[in-house]
């Protein structure tokens, strides 16, 4: 191929025509993430059904919220098809139907209330579970890990053996533990989950600080004077983010099957809030001839779950260099 000849001052001409657009048209940052899972179907469609259940469940969060605070419980069921705290027992145990769509799609429940409308109503709790107990998982076990994998020593030894005795404990089991020496309600439920789900991360941040330690850029930031803190929070946590956000996209799929699994056991649950996996639960005195009121529940958790797995699966693919853009 044809090259341009160097120029006498020594700097060599730029690229010009497809070269230097496709150079031009490299993306960075979330852009580029997006526009590999654009390209990936499954992956895609797992993207904008996480989008629908976030928005709608901020939304559906803000109208219960205001309705709490004017006393205005109408507003709360405002976004749904009908109401689903109201008793309506001539329509109890309805199968699936188009018959006043949307309300009967997921049929409706033993006191005649629409199971479309209670997981509809039940879902910034679930939204909440995996924000909330995720977000404070990557904080606590940022600094523990990160701190354990730079310093090492005693500060290793002592961190380490205290995550060591987190994840010797089954975690569900720790969790309804927890919960109930917390006291009942949903957020008794996520100091729980909080309290049991930092460890994992901890050892994700210690693995990474070991690697990141002895590059290059930190010691030649020790070398210009830096201290320990600034380092950390310059060099060592920004690039230990990206593997970690990968996990914590699947991660959150599986708080919302952890905090369903505990709804199901009657763990946090309220009777006056329906939960997912409570409302699985009560639906199965009545199976398998009423199959839907048990089912339809679990399907909307399933649908959720592979979502987040299909998203979190192919950055973890892309940020793991296991397949290319």
């Amino acid at each position: 191929m044809a090259r341009r000849p160097i120029r006498s001052s020594g700097q060599v001409a730029l690229k010009t025509g497809s070269a230097a657009a496709e150079t031009k048209d490299v993306k960075k940052g979330a852009s580029f993430y997006l526009e590999y899972i654009r390209k990936d179907k499954p992956a895609f469609v797992g993207l904008l059904i996480i989008a629908a259940f976030m928005l709608f469940a901020i939304f559906e969060a803000i109208m219960q919220e205001l309705a709490n605070v004017i006393g205005q419980p109408d507003l709360g069921w405002m976004l749904l098809p009908t109401n689903p705290l109201a008793l309506t027992f001539d329509l109890k145990l309805e199968p699936p139907s188009l018959a006043d769509f949307p309300a009967n799609i997921l049929g409706t429940n033993f006191q005649g209330q629409s199971i479309l409308s209670r997981v509809l109503y039940a879902t910034p709790h679930d939204a909440a579970a995996s924000v909330i107990v995720v977000g404070s998982a990557i904080v606590v076990g940022m600094f523990l890990g990160t701190a354990a994998g730079y310093y090492g020593g005693w500060v290793d030894e002592i961190m380490m053996r205290l995550t060591d005795a987190f994840l010797a404990l089954p975690a569900l089991v720790l969790a309804i533990a927890v919960a109930i020496l917390i006291g009942g309600g949903f957020t008794a439920l996520l100091y729980a989950l909080m309290i049991i789900w930092w460890p994992t991360y901890a050892r994700f941040f210690r693995a990474q600080a070991l690697t990141l330690r002895n590059k290059a850029y930190v010691e030649a930031s020790k070398l210009s004077g830096s201290n320990s803190f600034a380092i950390l929070v310059k060099h060592i946590i920004p690039n230990s983010v990206d593997p970690i956000i990968a996990y914590a996209t699947l991660d959150m799929g599986t708080v919302i099957l952890t905090y369903a699994a505990l709804a199901f056991l009657g763990i946090g649950v309220s009777s006056d809030y329906p939960e997912w996996g409570a409302e699985s639960a009560a639906g199965l005195q009545f199976f398998p001839l009423q199959w839907w009121y048990s089912i339809m529940p679990g399907v909307v958790i399933a649908i959720v779950v592979v979502a987040f797995t299909l998203v979190g699966d192919r950055l973890q693919d892309l940020i793991g260099g296991r397949t290319t853009y």
